[in-house]
């Protein structure tokens, strides 16, 4: 047997959620609330429900009745017949206070003598139904005066009219005590003739009746509960995929998570599909014939375009499209479109075509496409022209439709769809004897065209195919330009990808190149070389970038992206504001000349810039307007996730955390490929951690998983050996801590490269004296001294691995509270909370060592104020701990911290730290062994610690073993 994964949380519904709770708490003030629930089949409106039911919990009483699919002509009054079973099974007949015949008409058992077998028939002089009605409303009454009754009738488009009269006679009535009644219906079974909407339409105009609408998730909703059915983040593309076929409806992305991996799944499950369906096999053959015709034209399309197709009278085409939308198939606008009412229904009807049928009416949709463009949106009839050939099977059409439509894709800035069109148009090439005359080009040029697309588009893994293709069919003898050129992309596509450092595909190139004359081309491509190069040799590359500025100086050559990549090129040889000012400068080129691609690239590194120097608010201002262009020329998946990771990065310095998740969040839907992925993925992953979200452990494997890979630049390989220091210690591994370090400060990077440098040798520091290794201490010591601490936030680090590991073991109370006090003001001076929050909690406990409590009063506090404006939780944790053993009753905006030491507490904590067991103890303070022990375990407790050995080192250290004054 299959079982169906079905989501284990609820998404997307807080604000519903909150209106549940809020009209909970009405009812209970004695104001009457009717909810009515709407929704189309499968968006949640029983889930929603059932989690309702799980959040009131004892506070109130939860009654649910179904409606059954039977209709007006289905059983009278059947969901308050499964609500009043309910009550019996709980309270007994007693409840009914003596009605019980009356109340038989809702239940006909409760007629039914001992030991009958079928109902009594009813007396004639049975109750009239508004008695009955009352009698209900009354039982009510009794149910809700010890709690709130909730009563919710689910399915409420099947009711009966009995059902709905006396649900009308309730809410007009007035609810009797504090009861809430929820009426959920489908929105999508409400034809013009259904009896519900004049219903609906009548209890809108009653007291306390309000309308609930569940619409479908969005795209982080879809996928929330993806993640929670395959138990891991999936990945963003399949995310993309699932949301556009199920556009956020709950129930079809269970479907398609049931039915294997969720990422291109071709086929509809059985189960959906029949599902999508039922509702298509009760229309007239000739609204299904004309829904079939709908689908092949895609999920929209244009009255007149449909006619066009479909070639009937006017009169019949009305009837049948009526027919589809009074079924809730399709949905008229006033433009005079169609469109389906759900992207999957569509799915289904469409596959059910028959293979001559498919062929025929695409070909019909792409002929009367071509004659008349304006049939379809503007700028669109080039796709649906080649999409419309291609299904059709016209392999020459689909060509050179193809063709044409991604020459179109990419005036629109449509990278990722000129790619996909690109690829059709090699796909068809050997389909086609005569496709180099028909497109005007050789196989080669069109691989490079698709190569350059691809990569634009940000498709890394596909771009590296391509050129290995490309060079396959290059005359690197009669080509050695062109060869080159495919050379420097497939170097850079390695380093992307983490294969290689493509430092010999690179090398290579500059041979080729370097026996071509000078031109245009050449030195566009010898400043990309050196641009890359610098990443690998930096000897190499400023040996390359001198001859570029000599024959860009002697060419007079002013190009934005030329200038950019000289500007990057001073950067790194070590310019005092690393070249901002000239990066300013060709930022202001390249507005000047309109080239939005060298406007991008400047940003990228002035916002890159900006950070190290230490003013993350420009930083992140740079990287926003960077984002904005990036975007506007379809550029945000390659170059622009770099300016999304650079504003994430500054606004976790500036502790903006919840607006640096929102643009992590971002970058996670663009799905950057390769390395381009990891800045944001191991930002978050950090942000995660210091939050204590819930799936950081999830993140930060995703992250450090890079590590596996055969080549990282130290840039992203630094970074991640602090992501895994990081995490040991939240995890308290110590092994794992030891194991990192030793990863840390054998990487040959560890001193060259002072911004990620600095951050790295302050983690193994305090990975060091978390686990009291002294050759680790000294080892960061010594190799600290080789790094340069140029601008704030590498001072106030540098600062930090003094007062952890530079005044030595030797170093007196006082010596080490002086090192802490100058690490706090090198942090504030950086700027970064999140950072002074952490060292302000060491300094309090340098302090407590040093034995000045006002000291550690005011450092406890504030660092908890910060941690809570940043929603640190971990520090938040760490400052109650630290408040909770040194005997400070409560900081931040926590719940108070437990009792500190009792003096007892005290007197035994001081045999402890001198080495007694509990039974020496017990004969020193005249105690009994047993008293002795819940001394010692109620410290331990107190102190957050795991055994004895570790209390008595940490009375030690926070000098919690001298007299309170």
């Amino acid at each position: 047997m299959t079982v169906r994964p079905t989501s284990t949380v609820l998404v997307g519904r807080q604000r519903e959620m909150t209106r549940l709770r809020e009209a909970v708490a009405r009812v209970r003030a004695g104001e009457p609330v009717t909810l009515l629930v709407g929704g189309e089949a499968g968006v949640g409106k029983t889930r929603l429900l059932e989690e309702f039911g799980r959040a009131v919990g004892d506070d109130a009483r939860l009654l649910v009745g179904q409606c059954l699919e039977l209709g007006e002509a289905g059983l009278p009054f059947a969901p308050f017949a499964a609500v009043l079973r309910a009550v019996l099974r709980r309270d007994g007949t007693g409840v009914l206070d003596g009605y019980d015949a009356e109340f038989a008409r809702l239940l006909p058992e409760l007629a039914r003598p001992a030991g009958a077998t079928a109902p009594a028939v009813a007396h004639p002089s049975d109750a009239p139904r508004g008695y009955l009605f009352d009698l209900v409303a009354q039982l009510f009454g009794r149910l809700a005066a010890a709690r709130p009754l909730i009563v919710a009738i689910e399915d409420l488009h099947w009711a009966d009219r009995s059902t709905r009269d006396l649900i009308g006679f309730l809410v007009r009535a007035g609810h009797p005590g504090p009861l809430l009644l929820i009426c959920t219906y489908r929105t999508d079974e409400l034809h013009r003739g259904h009896p519900l909407r004049p219903f609906l339409a009548e209890l809108d105009r009653a007291r306390g009746v309000e309308r609930v609408e569940l619409s479908r998730l969005e795209r982080d909703g879809t996928g929330a509960v993806l993640a929670g059915l395959l138990g891991a983040e999936p990945a963003a593309r399949a995310v993309d995929d699932i949301h556009d076929r199920t556009q956020g409806n709950p129930l079809f992305i269970e479907e398609l998570a049931a039915a294997g991996s969720p990422i291109g799944c071709a086929a509809l499950p059985e189960t959906l599909r029949d599902l999508l369906l039922a509702r298509v096999d009760r229309l007239p053959e000739s609204a299904q014939r004309v829904l079939r015709i709908a689908a092949a034209g895609g999920n929209r399309l244009a009255h007149q375009l449909l006619a066009e197709v479909a070639g009937l009278p006017e009169a019949e085409l009305d009837d049948a499209v009526r027919a589809a939308v009074a079924a809730q198939l399709l949905v008229a606008d006033p433009d005079g479109d169609y469109e389906f009412r759900h992207a999957l229904v569509r799915e289904a009807v469409h596959d059910e075509l028959l293979p001559g049928e498919h062929a025929r009416l695409h070909a019909r949709f792409a002929a009367a496409i071509e004659a008349q463009p304006h049939l379809v949106a503007a700028g669109r009839a080039p796709a649906e022209i080649a999409h419309h050939w291609y299904a059709a099977h016209d392999h020459p059409r689909a060509l050179v439709a193809a063709r044409a439509a991604a020459d179109a894709a990419a005036d629109r800035y449509a990278y990722a769809e000129q790619t996909r069109l690109l690829e059709r148009v090699l796909e068809l090439w050997e389909l086609v004897p005569d496709a180099a005359d028909r497109l005007g080009m050789d196989h080669l040029a069109l691989l490079e065209e698709t190569l350059g697309a691809a990569t634009t588009a940000g498709d890394y893994q596909r771009a590296l195919t391509l050129t290995r293709a490309a060079l396959d069919e290059v005359d690197t003898g009669a080509e050695p330009l062109r060869a080159a050129r495919l050379l420097d992309r497939r170097g850079r596509m390695l380093a992307m990808l983490g294969k290689s450092d493509g430092a010999t595909e690179l090398r290579e190139a500059y041979r080729l190149v370097s026996g071509v004359s000078d031109g245009p081309d050449r030195l566009r491509l010898l400043a990309d070389l050196a641009d890359h190069l610098a990443r690998i040799d930096h000897a190499d590359a400023a040996r390359i970038a001198v001859e570029v500025v000599t024959a860009a100086q002697a060419a007079g050559a002013h190009g934005a992206l030329l200038q950019v990549q000289l500007a990057v090129l001073k950067r790194r040889e070590g310019a005092a504001d690393l070249g901002l000012a000239e990066l300013r400068r060709c930022e202001a080129l390249a507005r000047t000349a309109g080239d939005a691609p060298a406007l991008v690239s400047a940003l990228v590194h002035i916002s890159d810039v900006l950070y190290e120097l230490g003013r993350y608010d420009e930083s992140a201002q740079a990287a926003a307007d960077g984002v904005s262009e990036a975007r506007r020329v379809g550029i945000s998946r390659s170059t622009g996730a770099y300016l999304l990771s650079n504003r994430a990065e500054a606004l976790l310095a500036l502790g903006r955390w919840a607006e640096a998740d929102q643009v992590c969040a971002e970058a996670a839907r663009l799905d950057p490929p390769g390395v381009s992925g990891l800045h944001w993925l191991q930002l978050r992953a950090a942000l995660r951690l210091a939050q204590g979200h819930p799936r950081a452990d999830e993140t930060v494997a995703r992250a450090l998983s890079f590590l596996s890979k055969p080549y990282l630049h130290p840039h992203n390989r630094l970074p991640l050996h602090l992501l895994r220091l990081e995490a040991a210690l939240v995890a308290d591994d110590r092994a794992e801590a030891l194991g990192a370090a030793r990863a840390s400060l054998t990487d040959p990077a560890i001193v060259d490269c002072p911004r990620y440098s600095w951050p790295l040798l302050a983690a193994t520091a305090r990975v060091a004296r978390h686990v009291a290794a002294e050759a680790t201490a000294a080892e960061v010591a010594a190799l600290a001294g080789g790094v340069a601490a140029r601008f704030p936030a590498e001072k106030a680090y540098a600062a930090e691995v003094i007062a952890i590991v530079g005044s030595g073991a030797e170093a007196s109370d006082t010596e080490a509270l002086a090192a802490w006090r100058t690490a706090v003001a090198a942090w504030r001076t950086a700027g970064q909370p999140g950072e002074l929050a952490r060292v302000l909690l060491s300094y309090a406990e340098a302090a407590a060592g040093a034995g000045q409590r006002d000291a550690v009063g005011a450092a406890v506090s504030e660092a908890a104020g910060l941690a809570d404006g940043l929603g640190a939780v971990r520090l938040a944790e760490r400052a109650a701990t630290l408040a909770r053993r040194v005997g400070l009753r409560a900081v931040g905006r926590g719940r108070p911290g437990a009792d500190p030491l009792t003096e007892r507490e005290r007197e035994v904590l001081r045999l402890v730290a001198a080495g007694h067991s509990n039974s020496r103890i017990a004969e020193q303070l005249f105690i009994s062994p047993k008293t002795a022990s819940v001394h010692v375990s109620r410290i331990i407790a107190k102190l957050d610690v795991t055994n004895r050995v570790e209390a008595a080192a940490l009375a030690h250290r926070l000098n919690l073993l001298t007299d309170k004054p």
